[in-house]
C-alpha cells in the first residue's frame, strides 16, 4: 500500500474516532436532557422553577411562607430559563398530601387534588423524598407514549447526518492534505528513480521548513556529491589512461628502434626505456598507496618518534638538491620533546613530497624555509617557499588527483600528480592534516599538522 492511502488511512482512522466519541457523548447527553424536559412537563423555565421551589422546602422544611418567599413570590408566568430566581406565577403549588398549598385562585387553597389531577404534576424532591407537586397553568400536555424515544430518534439521525457530513468534508480535506504533503516525496521518489538509472543531475525543489524540506536539502547535497565523484572519477580515470599512455608510447618508439635498427642494442638506447619503465613503476606504487588509505587498509608501523629527528634527516637529504639549484635552504629545527606516535617512513615520505613540491615551484636563487613549531598538543612542519602564489581555484583543487597547475612542467619533471594527494591521506592516516595556502609574504606555504603523544 502506498504511502499516500496509509496516510489517508489514518486521517480517516482519527477522524471517524473523534466523530463516533462526539456521537455517542451527545447521543447520551441528549438522553439525559431530553428525560429532565420531559421530567418537568416538557415546558421550558419549570426546570428552573422547581429547583427554587425544592431549595425553599430544602431550608425550611415546609411550605409555610411560601406566599412571602422573594424566591418563590407570585409574579409573572414560567419566567425565564437560568433566571434561577422565578416566580409560581399562575402555577399551582401542592403539598406532599395533595393538598393545595398555593394557586392564583385563593378558593382553591387547601383543595386535595385527585389522582388524575396529581397525575399532571412534576414532583418536587428533597433527598429522594416527595415533598410536594407543582401543577403547571392548563396540566401537562399530553404526549404520545413514545415521545421520547421518537425525539431521540430524531436527534440521534440529525447527529448521524451531521457526523457523515462532517466526516465527507474531512477525509475529502485529508485526501487534500495527504496530497500536498507527499507531493515532495514523490518528487524524491522520482528523482532517486533517476538518479539510479544513472542520471546525477537530478534535484528536488527544497521549500517551506521542517523534516521534508530537511530530507530534500539532504538529498540535494547528496546528489551533488554524488555528480562531484562521478565528475573526478572520470577524470582520474582519463588522467591515469594519459600518464600510462606517455611512457608506454615512449617505451614503444624506443624498442621498435632497437627491432628496426634505428638505434644500437646498448646500455645508452636502453636509458630511457628504464626511466619511463621507473615512472611507470612510481605511478602504480602511488596509485596503490592511495587505494589502500581510501579503503583503511593502509599499514602504519607506528612507534614514538621525535620531531626534531623528522625535520634534521629532512635538512640533509634536501640540502644537495637545493643547492645544486642555487636555492637557499632555512631552517628551524630547534625544538625538542615533540614527541608523536607515527610510521617515520611514511612521515618522511609526506615532508619528501612537500619539499620536492617547493623545489620544483622555487626560482633559481631562490629560498625555502623548512620550520618546526608546536602548540598546544600539536606539532607542526610549515614549508615556504618563494615561487608564484596560486589562484584561487587552484588552492581549492591542490589536494585533487593528478591535478596540475601547471601540467605540461609537472609532467617534463617526472611527476605523477599524486604526490600532494598521497601527503594529505597520510597526514589523514596519522590523526593530522595537511593544509596548503598563500602566504602573506609571497610564495605558497604547507603545513603538516600532528597530534602530540606525552613524553
Amino acid at each position: 500500500m502506498s504511502m499516500r492511502w496509509r496516510l489517508l488511512g489514518a486521517f480517516a482512522l482519527v477522524i471517524i474516532i473523534a466523530l463516533g466519541t462526539i456521537a455517542v457523548v451527545t447521543r447520551y447527553t441528549t438522553e439525559q436532557e431530553v428525560q429532565r424536559f420531559l421530567g418537568y412537563g416538557g415546558q421550558v423555565g419549570l426546570e428552573n422553577l422547581a429547583r427554587t421551589l425544592e431549595n425553599y422546602y430544602a431550608d425550611n422544611g415546609a411550605w409555610s411562607g411560601i406566599f412571602s418567599s422573594s424566591e418563590a413570590r407570585p409574579g409573572r408566568g414560567q419566567g425565564q430559563r437560568g433566571s434561577g430566581m422565578a416566580g409560581i406565577g399562575s402555577h399551582i403549588l401542592v403539598d406532599a398530601s395533595g393538598v393545595v398549598v398555593y394557586s392564583p385562585r385563593e378558593d382553591e387553597i387547601g383543595m386535595q387534588l385527585s389522582d388524575q389531577q396529581l397525575s399532571q404534576t412534576i414532583n418536587l424532591e428533597v433527598s429522594g423524598d416527595v415533598v410536594g407537586y407543582l401543577l403547571p397553568e392548563g396540566g401537562i400536555p399530553e404526549l404520545p407514549d413514545n415521545f421520547e424515544g421518537l425525539l431521540i430518534e430524531r436527534v440521534n439521525r440529525a447527529t448521524l447526518l451531521a457526523a457523515l457530513v462532517s466526516g465527507g468534508i474531512a477525509i475529502l480535506l485529508a485526501l487534500v492534505l495527504a496530497t500536498l504533503i507527499l507531493k515532495p516525496v514523490r518528487d524524491l521518489t522520482t528523482a532517486a528513480s533517476k538518479m539510479s538509472a544513472g542520471d546525477l543531475s537530478q534535484r528536488v525543489e527544497a521549500q517551506g521548513k521542517g523534516e521534508i524540506h530537511a530530507l530534500g536539502q539532504t538529498f540535494n547535497k547528496m546528489a551533488e556529491s554524488l555528480q562531484d565523484a562521478e565528475v573526478r572519477r572520470r577524470a582520474m580515470t582519463a588522467d591515469i589512461a594519459h600518464e600510462l599512455r606517455n611512457p608506454l608510447a615512449i617505451q614503444r618508439a624506443h624498442l621498435e628502434a632497437l627491432q628496426d635498427g634505428v638505434y644500437p642494442l646498448n646500455s645508452e638506447s636502453l636509458e630511457p626505456i628504464a626511466e619511463q619503465n621507473q615512472q611507470l613503476t612510481r605511478l602504480v606504487e602511488d596509485l596503490r598507496t592511495l587505494a589502500l588509505a581510501d579503503a583503511g587498509s593502509l599499514e602504519l608501523n607506528k612507534r614514538k618518534i621525535d620531531l626534531i629527528e623528522v625535520c634534521l634527516d629532512t635538512v640533509k637529504r634536501f640540502e644537495p638538491q637545493t643547492l645544486g639549484k642555487n636555492i637557499k635552504l632555512f631552517t628551524d629545527c630547534q625544538l625538542e620533546g615533540l614527541l608523536v606516535e607515527a610510521d617515520k617512513e611514511r612521515l618522511q615520505q609526506i615532508l619528501d613530497n612537500l619539499m620536492q613540491n617547493a623545489i620544483r615551484y622555487t626560482p633559481e636563487a631562490g629560498w625555502i624555509r623548512l620550520s618546526l613549531l608546536g602548540e598546544t598538543g600539536f606539532g607542526m612542519f610549515k614549508i615556504h617557499n618563494n615561487g608564484p602564489q596560486l589562484s584561487e581555484q587552484a588552492l581549492n583543487r591542490l589536494f585533487e588527483r593528478f591535478y596540475r597547475a601547471e601540467k605540461a612542467r609537472d609532467r617534463a619533471s617526472g611527476g605523477t600528480g599524486l604526490g600532494l594527494a598521497i601527503a594529505r591521506q597520510l597526514a589523514e592516516a596519522h590523526g593530522g592534516s595537511l593544509d596548503g595556502a598563500n602566504h602573506p609574504e609571497g610564495g605558497v606555504v604547507f603545513t603538516l599538522t600532528l597530534p602530540l603523544i606525552p613524553g
